[in-house]
Parts: C-alpha cells; structure tokens; sequence
C-alpha cells in the first residue's frame, strides 16, 4: 500500500535490509531505468554473491550493481537532453515543498539524489518516476529514446538514510563524482546534469 504523503514509514524492512523514513531525515536515493540491468547480468551478479559470506553479501551487490550502472548498459535514455531536462524539471518542482534537495546527478541510465524529506519517502520518488515517464512515453518514439513495451523506470530504488557529517560529505562526493568515475566527464562541475558546482535556485 502507497502511503499518504505526509506519512512516514519510521524504521521497515525492505529486501532484508533495515531502512528509516521520518520527517527531516537526509537520504541518499538512486534508481535505474527499467532496462539499465539485464536479467542476465543480474543473475550472473547473484551467482557471484553466492560464493561470499552473508555479511558481505549486500555490501557487494551494491558495489557490484553500481560498476555496470556505470557501463552504461541499456538504452540510456537519460542521456539524451530532452529527457535529462524533463527530469531535472521534475527534480526542482516540489524542491522546498516536499523535500529539500541537497545534491542530485542525472546518469544516462540511472539517477542519484540526495534530499532532506518533508513528505513520505516512497511518494517523492513516485511523483519523480511519473513525472518523467509519461513526457518520455510520449515522446519516445519521436526522440528514438529505445524505451521497451512503455516501461521507464525499474521498480523501487535504493535508499540510505544520512548518519552523520562524514556520511553526508561522502554521499555528496559519490553523486557529484560518478561522471568523473563513469569516464563521461574529467571534472565534475564539466557533467551538466548535475548539482556539482551549481546553485539550485539558479536553475
């Protein structure tokens, strides 16, 4: 069940991995285009999984699924301006309402965002995913876009609440580095779809 906006879930259990919502946490989110991960690679990524101890077993799925996020696998839709731009708009809609952004970065087939939450987690990320997904269903066959069967975004999305200082300053040089890390770009603040480098009210 989708909760109300203004409900937050407090501490729950999500792919056995514990996850706090409450009002004015920081969190740092990312999801991915429905097709940025094959089945293929996914299973291959698990069998890998397998092998390694329970505990570090999440740890190096993350880790994992984040090197072939950055391979830059699937159709990639978001790297062309046009949608980059659409859901950037979405980005800064609700920014100051709903939530507070602090640091965001559009990939070509994956998304991070960092935000202190006013509104119920799981509604912020839906209204971002709608926002976009109808423009790019519209649009897709015009834009060449590669989007399959109307589907754009994959469901759910990862998502880490902020613990302190050292944490935030890390998550804000991870989003704003992953251009840099991705090979897409040398600086950070050279990735235009970005926060790096920019005031959020300016664009």
């Amino acid at each position: 069940m989708t909760p109300a906006p203004n409900q937050h879930l407090g501490w729950y259990q999500a792919r056995k991995l514990p996850h706090y919502d409450a009002p004015h946490v920081l969190q740092f989110i990312t999801f991915r285009l429905a097709d940025a991960l094959p089945i293929t690679k996914l299973r291959e990524i698990e069998a890998e999984l397998r092998m390694l101890p329970a505990a570090e077993q999440e740890i190096q799925r993350r880790r994992k699924v984040e090197y072939w996020l950055d391979q830059g696998l699937g159709c990639c839709a978001l790297a062309r301006p046009e949608l980059a731009r659409v859901f950037r708009q979405g980005l800064l809609l609700h920014h100051g309402r709903r939530y507070r952004l602090m640091a965001w970065c559009i990939m070509p087939n994956h998304v991070h965002v960092l935000i202190e939450c006013r509104y119920s987690l799981a509604r912020i990320v839906q209204s971002w995913k709608s926002y976009s997904a109808r423009w790019a269903v519209e649009h897709n066959e015009r834009l060449g876009l590669g989007l399959q069967g109307g589907r754009v975004w994959m469901r759910g999305y990862w998502d880490r609440y902020i613990r302190d200082e050292r944490h935030l300053a890390a998550a804000v040089h991870y989003i704003h580095s992953n251009p840099v890390t991705a090979g897409l770009v040398k600086r950070a603040e050279d990735w235009q779809w970005s926060s790096a480098g920019r005031e959020l009210d300016l664009l």
